[in-house]
């Protein structure tokens, strides 16, 4: 039976009040409490709590148990908890964790406080605390930053009855157990078999028999996000990661790569906002460092406006002998930043999921501009027929249609090409904000408008500028 995860918050904050007095009283009696409940929820628990019995309740559990519901707690927590509780006493519960985990608890602590947790690690578990070390040297977005080097590796020369055996021993200390690595002395892949492979296949069967050779790999320097592009296209639950001479140095889960998924998604959401990405969540953001991140591309799109503001000033005698051309601007242009903005999303998001490539760009600019043509054609129907319900005339009319059909082509255009050419030069697509392909098209908006206007209203325009000089 699947519970709600708020009824399952409900019972973590029905039960702060027993664990209170467990902590004050019996602490030993808190592991047979908490024994039924997932680690997740105990972690939610832990937030509950304040820094003194937070503390008390992970040192009341054993080490093994504490490490599940420590990885889960945010980094503040985990901060606070590391300083409160002491090296001594949080160490054993680092050693207990994922070793992917395990790293970025201390590469995220302060420099000074990091060093020493790896020091008194190296005391209590040094073979964790080598693991660290063999991390840490990879860039924390790359394959080899992700990876974790708990997993089940056996020989070629096992039976399938004696891996089982293995992964029943190794099961409460690696990340997953759906695959087992076969390896040969000096740790080389040499292939790799589900928990699926080992179950159907004869106890007696050598493992060799058994293994998929072919095996998909990834390099550690390899960026996370083409990680989780490979593990969502072959639908794997883990991924090896492979050094030179193929030396297995590691696997990546599925759980971290869905963290980056999450994490890109929320970088690319961002940006399309029109903000620097921000790493931590809304409420532990400080506000001046919104402000930082917010500021700068306001200023830049303000800044891009003033192009606007100069091409109309350009028209200005134009536009004040004939006032009802202003009073169409801000449709016009609004039309002509959505519909780019439209396009631009379509193809950030089909750069992110690999679905569009920059070689693609004829197939979409022909595209884009025959989708703008249609929905252009479309919007200047209702245009024409807005203009002829308020009895502006003909020449406004065709003004205003042929311009809606202009402008949606532009938009469609501009703001499909647009994150192409910054993949194509190496940058990131989702720079090229919806907020920022709208001010960039604004300007072409305004130039198509005021150019057609000169065509279908000459004369109308040609008296209105005579009027003016022989005022």
């Amino acid at each position: 039976m699947c519970v709600p995860r708020l009824a399952m918050m409900r019972v973590a904050v029905a039960i702060v009040p027993e664990v209170r007095q467990l902590l004050a009283e019996d602490p030993s009696e808190l592991g047979a409490l908490l024994e039924e409940m997932h680690d997740e929820d105990i972690a939610d628990l832990v937030g509950l709590l304040n820094e003194e019995e937070a503390g008390k309740l992970l040192k009341a559990l054993k080490a093994e148990e504490a490490a599940p519901i420590f990885e889960r707690l945010d980094e503040e927590t985990q901060e606070t908890l590391v300083g409160s509780m002491g090296m001594e006493s949080i160490a054993p519960i680092v050693g207990e964790m994922a070793a992917d985990d395990r790293v970025d608890l201390i590469e995220g602590l302060p420099e000074e406080v990091g060093d020493t947790l790896l020091e008194t690690l190296e005391k209590v578990d040094p073979e964790a605390a080598a693991e660290v070390e063999q991390l840490a040297q990879w860039p924390e977005d790359s394959a080899g930053g992700l990876m974790t080097t708990d997993y089940v590796s056996v020989g070629a020369d096992l039976t399938v009855a004696g891996a089982i055996e293995r992964i029943r021993g190794a099961a409460n200390k690696v990340e997953t157990v759906y695959y087992v690595y076969i390896v040969t002395e000096k740790n080389r892949l040499h292939g790799v078999a589900s928990l699926r492979d080992l179950l159907l296949a004869e106890p007696n069967a050598k493992m060799q028999q058994v293994m998929t050779e072919d095996v998909v790999t990834v390099a550690p320097e390899t960026d996370q996000e083409e990680v989780a592009k490979t593990m969502a296209k072959y639908d794997f639950y883990a991924l090896p990661v492979l050094g030179a001479d193929r030396k297995l140095l590691g696997v990546i889960t599925v759980d971290d790569v869905m963290d980056v998924l999450t994490q890109e998604q929320t970088e690319d959401v961002q940006k399309l906002g029109g903000m620097a990405p921000i790493e931590e969540s809304y409420f532990q953001t400080g506000f001046w460092t919104f402000v930082q991140k917010r500021f700068p591309w306001l200023a830049i799109m303000f800044v891009g406006e003033f192009a606007t503001g100069t091409v109309m000033q350009h028209y200005d005698v134009i536009l004040e002998r004939i006032t009802r051309l202003s009073f169409y601007v801000p449709l016009l242009i609004s039309t002509g930043g959505n519909s780019g903005s439209q396009s631009s999303t379509l193809i950030i998001r089909g750069l992110a999921t690999g679905d569009i490539k920059p070689s693609h760009y004829w197939r979409i600019a022909l595209r884009e501009a025959g989708q703008g043509l249609v929905l252009g054609t479309a919007l200047g129907a209702i245009g024409l027929a807005r203009v002829a319900w308020l009895g502006h005339g003909q020449a406004f009319m065709w003004t205003i249609a042929g311009t809606l059909v202009a402008i949606c082509v532009v938009g469609c255009t501009v703001g499909s090409m647009f994150p192409l050419l910054l993949k194509k030069l190496g940058l990131d697509p989702a720079t090229s904000s919806a907020p920022f392909i709208a001010s960039l098209v604004d300007v072409f908006g305004i130039l198509i408008y005021l150019n057609i206007a000169k065509i279908f209203m000459a004369d109308m325009i040609a008296k209105a500028v005579a009027g003016h000089a022989g005022g």
